[in-house]
């Protein structure tokens, strides 16, 4: 598996774990505001994409905000790459290109009583990670309840220089 920046050739690939999800965010694939903030993130060079070769596209994810806050901003996964590692890598190399540290990234995901809470594993995958829950955020465009999930990122190790030989 490859995670690499998205491309413009990479829109059409990336609505397709989209419309796998929409009965737990709404219609997306078909909403030229998504398709606008895919291409905007691919134009920041804040999008990034998971493939396989010769088997396309397994998952997605747009990233955003700056040190010392950032936000995990749509991170999916095709249904037939789940469990396969696909999110983690996503989200350990957006961790690793885009975060510098101190800081946090957030993640809003849904909320405890969701009927998606367990049946799509986000909310264990970002367990996982190391986030932990937060406050509540705003309902999803279907209604249901959100909640922040935020990880704390310490700053880098400063490594120190090898102190000189004595001859």
């Amino acid at each position: 598996m490859i995670v690499r920046r998205a491309t413009r050739r990479d829109v059409p690939g990336s609505l397709a774990p989209a419309a796998q999800v929409e009965h737990w965010f709404g219609p997306m694939v078909d909403d030229p505001g998504f398709t606008r903030a895919v291409e905007r993130n691919i134009r920041r060079s804040t999008a990034l994409v998971a493939e396989e070769p010769g088997a396309g596209l397994l998952g997605a994810l747009l990233f955003g905000g700056a040190d010392p806050v950032h936000k995990v901003h749509w991170p999916v996964v095709s249904e037939t790459a789940r469990g396969e590692g696909v999110g983690r890598a996503l989200m350990a190399d957006a961790t690793r290109r885009f975060v510098h540290g101190p800081g946090t990234v957030e993640v809003v995901t849904f909320g405890p009583d969701h009927p998606g809470a367990v049946t799509s594993g986000a909310r264990a995958f970002y367990e996982s990670l190391g986030f932990t829950p937060a406050e509540p955020a705003g309902p999803g465009p279907e209604g249901g309840s959100r909640q922040v999930y935020r990880r704390a990122v310490p700053a880098p190790v400063q490594r120190q220089p090898p102190a000189p030989q004595l001859p």
